[in-house]
């Protein structure tokens, strides 16, 4: 199989800062240091990122809203004809901030992880979490609006919404609730939660991982059909299992890499462990390490037997613990339970 020269996509979590706590944050944001950068360092990885060629650039955290020279990185991965998407939770939204994303990005996709206050802000750890994103989402919408008016390039705006236990009976709310606050609302993604990070944790593997006939349940193409049907017509409705994550040694692995606030690249982007950092290794170099790793005898012996769900979140808990650094297993040891 012909392997690809660089990555199609770069995920780039820019700051593990994050005012939310998550129960099943795969980065662990906002209980770890933030490892974040300063603007020259920032944009020195930009340049990293740059020189891989992807095709698109996921700016995530954390809260990359709080990423003191966010913008200016996004300017520079457009000048270079990179497509980004920004992901934020929509806490901290100032009034300035909707006019330059839409300047400066391609897409802004707003996490909602429930149709109601109560759903949503159990699972994002934080009281007044829904209504803030409500707001924002507002904001979005009435620039969006204003820019469609005026003739100017629009703004893309969209939401996601992380799919487990706690919030798959509500889907059909965010068709039917949602979407129809925001007239200018671009696209309504749903994907199955990931085992990875917090959400690899044994308890909410019990707790809130979804098992595999839910999945295939939740996926089928005429429900997905119906949820598109229930959404206003102008509003993209998509839906993904995220199964291509897992990268299964039998079948074809995406192009994706995954960039850590501090510069480092992990191999595999819902796995632990790095293979080295773009302020210091040449990016191509980086690329090609990545494609080692997941040759590894180890990667492929641990994945060749996955099946299920279940099957997915042991082996992502064993690569970590394998491939983690000291602190990433003193991290993992130390990692609370799930709140209820």
């Amino acid at each position: 199989m012909r392997l690809p020269a660089g990555p199609d996509v770069v995920v780039w979590d820019t700051t593990y800062a994050c005012p939310l706590r998550c129960s099943h944050c795969y980065s662990e944001s906002g209980r770890r240091p933030a490892r974040q950068l300063d603007p020259a360092d920032l944009l020195r990885v930009t340049d990293g990122i740059i020189a891989l060629r992807p095709r698109l650039v996921g700016l995530s955290g954390g809260e990359p809203l709080a990423v003191k020279g966010l913008f200016e990185a996004g300017e520079r991965l457009a000048a270079a004809g990179i497509r980004t998407a920004v992901y934020t939770s929509g806490w901290r939204t100032a009034p300035w901030m909707p006019g330059e994303l839409a300047r400066v990005f391609d897409e802004v996709l707003v996490s909602v992880d429930g149709a109601t206050a109560r759903v949503h802000d159990r699972i994002r750890g934080r009281s007044g979490s829904f209504e803030r994103a409500m707001a924002t989402l507002a904001l979005f919408d009435d620039l969006a609006r204003r820019r469609r008016a005026d003739g100017r390039r629009p703004f893309a705006f969209g939401i996601e919404c992380t799919v487990m236990h706690s919030n798959a009976g509500q889907l059909h709310r965010f068709c039917t609730e949602i979407a129809p606050r925001f007239p200018e609302l671009r696209s309504l993604a749903f994907n199955i939660a990931v085992p990875a990070g917090l959400a690899s944790r044994p308890e909410f593997e019990l707790a809130e991982l979804l098992d595999d006939a839910r999945v295939a349940q939740l996926t089928h193409p005429a429900r997905v059909t119906r949820l598109a049907e229930l959404a206003p017509p102008s509003v993209r409705v998509s839906f993904t299992d995220n199964r291509e994550l897992m990268m299964h040694p039998d079948r074809a692995a995406p192009a994706v890499i995954h960039v850590e606030p501090d510069g480092a690249v992990r191999a595999m982007p819902v796995y632990e462990g790095t293979v080295g950092n773009l302020l210091q290794d040449p990016p191509l170099e980086l690329w090609e390490r990545a494609l080692e790793r997941r040759r590894d005898p180890f990667v492929v012996e641990t994945l060749r037997p996955v099946r299920t769900m279940r099957d997915w979140a042991r082996a992502i808990r064993h690569i970590d613990l394998h491939f983690g650094s000291p602190e990433v297993r003193a991290r993992i040891a130390a990692r609370p339970g799930l709140a209820r």
